[in-house]
């Protein structure tokens, strides 16, 4: 099975109730495809001539696909800018910013390519069981982006007040989707690691050679190094997807265990993810003992943050996390006080009851078929864990 060979096999279009009528913020429609959100709204900030702050959107939208989401300047250009990649369609005024709460969910159409007769046919039967039983709502791999070839979370040191470890896993981890030049600046500082005024001599222009240069100062001056100063020098973004990154694995582990509470006996699926082992359910077990239908049941991200009385909630969340050798309380950082774990909850499925399934003749690939995907998802939920539910077979 072949996903993404086209841009336009993986269309994704934001869903919003946001209406333009009146307001300081120039309302707008991003159309792109081969670019990531960010490097838009740099070319945007770079076109326009403004500050990158008056720029506003939901969420990120993947770079590999052909999508649409919602952009609000304030105090923006009143017209549509188009470049190769991208095109931004005005369509109003709006009295406030837009941002993730505004979005209601996402609409997919997905192509998949290169299948066989009996894929097909196993994809069909797992699409019957998404739209009677839902679809687990794991947080699929691209959340997972920070982790390293060490495995190690970064937020877990962090936790911990391991200072040092953190900025080594943030900075010299490698990573296996390392450009040339990250692959070498990051060898750099695994050679020169602990002599940082050598170190910094060796690194090219950067923002990790300016961290180094805060460590390098402390060096020559003969003052302790300061590593949670040097971390806390990272740019927040980076510091907040380390912390969700764990946290995600977290719930994901527990998902897990909740699906196979639920789970007929014969009918778990296994399958990993970058978060650890996880699972597929084909059909529920009529004689579970939650309390809870699945469609139902919402979790808890775990945090010390969260409070739960005692009960079945609290010993899986201090079950999950004692696998990592922490407990409940240290899921938690002290410092900077601008970064901290999210204290929401999220359903552990999620209803796809109107997901469309056509399969054809693949155009791509002679004596092949392909399958054309159509569906939504809530803010936040993954087409790609959809994509694995139908395609990942049972062993």
């Amino acid at each position: 099975m072949k996903l993404k060979r086209l841009p336009e096999d993986f269309l994704v279009d934001e869903l919003s109730q946001v209406t333009p009528a009146a307001g300081e913020f120039a309302l707008y429609r991003l159309t792109k495809q081969s670019i990531g959100t960010p490097e838009v709204i740099n070319s945007v900030v770079e076109r326009w001539k403004i500050p990158r702050r008056r720029i506003s959107y939901g969420g990120l939208k993947d770079k590999h696909a052909l999508t649409t989401q919602f952009v609000t300047v304030h105090h923006g250009p009143r017209k549509p800018l188009a470049q190769k990649l991208f095109e931004l369609e005005y369509l109003g005024q709006v009295n406030r910013a837009f941002t993730a709460a505004d979005i209601d969910g996402n609409r997919f159409t997905i192509t998949l390519r290169d299948m066989t007769v009996e894929e097909v046919e196993q994809a069909q039967s797992a699409a019957e069981d998404v739209r009677r039983d839902g679809l687990p709502n794991y947080f699929d791999d691209q959340r997972f982006g920070s982790l390293g070839f060490s495995g190690e979370w970064i937020a877990k040191p962090w936790c911990l007040g391991n200072w040092e470890r953190t900025l080594w896993l943030a900075l010299a981890d490698p990573h296996p989707n390392d450009r040339s030049d990250d692959k070498k600046q990051k060898e750099i500082l695994r050679e020169h690691w602990g002599r940082w005024v050598e170190c910094k001599q060796a690194l090219d222009r950067s923002h990790t050679r300016s961290i180094v240069t805060f460590l390098a100062d402390k060096e020559a001056a003969g003052k302790l190094i300061d590593f949670r100063g040097a971390f806390c020098n990272l740019n927040i973004d980076l510091r907040g997807l380390y912390l969700s990154a764990f946290q995600s694995a977290l719930w994901n582990r527990m998902v897990t265990r909740r699906l196979k509470e639920n789970a007929a006996p014969d009918s778990i699926i296994p399958f990993e993810l970058k978060s650890g082992p996880a699972c597929f359910v084909s059909a529920f077990s009529s004689s579970s003992d939650s309390e809870v239908a699945p469609l139902e049941e919402e979790l808890p991200l775990p945090s010390a943050r969260g409070k739960f009385d005692e009960g079945p909630t609290l010993d899986l969340i201090n079950s999950v996390v004692a696998e990592e050798g922490l407990e409940k309380r240290q899921l938690r950082v002290k410092y900077p006080r601008d970064s901290f774990f999210s204290k929401s909850s999220r359903k552990t499925i999620i209803a796809v009851p109107d997901l469309e399934f056509e399969s054809s003749d693949d155009d791509l690939y002679p004596q092949r078929k392909k399958v054309r995907l159509a569906f939504d998802l809530p803010r936040g939920s993954y087409a790609t864990i959809l994509v694995k539910r139908l395609t990942i077979a049972r062993e």
